[in-house]
C-alpha cells in the first residue's frame, strides 16, 4: 500500500510541464508569439510587391514618355519642358502658376486648421473627455463617406455667405478643403495618441511643476510628433489633388489651373501633372523616414539607459 502510494506520489511529482507553460522562444529572449494562419513565402511575397510596384508604375512611366513625345511620330524631345520657361509663352502657362500658387496658400491655410482646432481638440479629448472620443472621431470620418458632389450641394449655399464676408478669393476654399481632409489628418494623430499615454506624460510634468504650456510644448508635441507631420503632409497632398471642389465653386487652383491649359498644350499639362504626383510621393518618403529615424533614436535611447543601469 505504501509502495503504490510512493510510487503515485513520484509519477505525480515527475509530470510532465504542460506545453503552454513552455517557452517558445530563446533563453533570455522575448517569447514569440504564435501565428495563426499561412504566412507567405518569400517567393510569394516578392510577386505581391512586384505585380503592385507595375500597377503603380507602368501608368507613371508612360506619363513620363509622353512629356518627351514629339507629335505623332514617335520621337523623343525636350521641346516640352524647355517652353514652361519661354517668355513667349508666359499667358499661356500664367494660369498654372497661379493656380499653384493658390493651392499652397490653400494648403497652407488648411494646415494651420489642422494645427490650431483638431490637433487641441484630439489633445484635450484624451485628456479631459476620453468619453468623447468616439463622438469626435465619428465627426471627422463622416466626410469620407459622403461624396464630394454631396459636400458641394450644401456648400454652395455657405459660400454665398462666405463670399459676401471674406470675398471670393482662392483661399476661401480652405474651409471647404479643411472639412474634406479631417478624415486624412485625424487618422495619424490619433495613432500617435494611442501609441503614448499623454495622462501619464501630463500628470508627471504637472508634477514636477511645470505648467500646462510647457507640458503641451516640451512634453505632448515631441511625443505626437510624427503623427503630426504625417497629418500636415496628407492634408498638403489632399489639397494639391482637390478638383471638385474648385471647379463647382469657381475657384482657381492648381488641378483646375491644368484643365484649362491641357485645352492647349496637353504636354505642358502633363509636365505638371507628373510634378505633382513625384512631389506626393516625396512627402510619403518624407514620412517614412522621419517614423524610422524617430523610432530608431528611441531605441538607441533606451539601450543606452540600460547599459547605464
Amino acid at each position: 500500500m505504501s509502495a503504490a502510494t510512493s510510487g503515485t506520489s513520484r509519477r505525480s511529482g515527475r509530470s510532465r510541464p504542460s506545453r503552454r507553460s513552455r517557452p517558445s522562444g530563446r533563453p533570455g529572449g522575448a517569447t514569440r508569439v504564435p501565428r495563426f494562419g499561412a504566412a507567405p513565402s518569400r517567393v510569394t511575397a516578392a510577386i505581391v510587391l512586384i505585380v503592385i510596384g507595375l500597377v503603380f508604375a507602368v501608368p507613371l512611366v508612360a506619363l513620363a514618355q509622353f512629356t518627351f513625345r514629339q507629335g505623332t511620330d514617335g520621337g523623343l524631345t525636350f521641346a516640352h519642358y524647355s517652353a514652361i520657361t519661354d517668355p513667349i509663352n508666359a499667358s499661356t502657362y500664367q494660369p498654372v502658376f497661379d493656380g499653384l500658387g493658390a493651392s499652397l496658400l490653400i494648403a497652407v491655410i488648411t494646415v494651420a486648421i489642422v494645427l490650431l482646432v483638431l490637433l487641441p481638440a484630439q489633445i484635450v479629448t484624451a485628456l479631459r473627455y476620453p468619453r468623447l472620443r468616439r463622438v469626435l472621431e465619428f465627426v471627422c470620418i463622416v466626410p469620407i463617406t459622403v461624396p464630394v458632389v454631396v459636400l458641394v450641394v450644401g456648400f454652395i449655399p455657405v459660400y454665398q455667405v462666405v463670399a459676401q464676408v471674406f470675398g471670393s478669393g482662392a483661399w476661401t476654399l480652405s474651409f471647404a478643403i479643411g472639412v474634406v481632409a479631417l478624415p486624412f489628418a485625424f487618422r495619424p494623430i490619433a495613432a500617435a495618441i494611442t501609441a503614448t499615454d499623454l495622462t501619464v506624460l501630463s500628470e508627471a510634468a504637472r508634477s514636477l511643476g511645470a505648467s500646462w504650456w510647457a507640458v503641451t510644448w516640451r512634453v505632448l508635441l515631441p511625443n505626437l510628433r510624427r503623427g503630426i507631420t504625417a497629418a500636415c503632409f496628407l492634408t498638403i497632398t489632399v489639397v494639391l489633388g482637390e478638383y471638385t471642389l474648385a471647379s463647382f465653386l469657381s475657384r482657381t487652383t492648381f488641378q483646375t489651373a491644368l484643365v484649362l491649359v491641357q485645352q492647349t498644350d496637353p504636354y505642358v499639362a502633363a509636365i505638371f501633372s507628373l510634378g505633382a504626383l513625384v512631389f506626393g510621393f516625396l512627402l510619403l518618403v518624407v514620412i517614412g523616414r522621419i517614423g524610422t529615424r524617430r523610432s530608431g533614436t528611441g531605441a538607441r535611447q533606451r539601450r543606452r539607459r540600460k547599459e547605464s543601469a
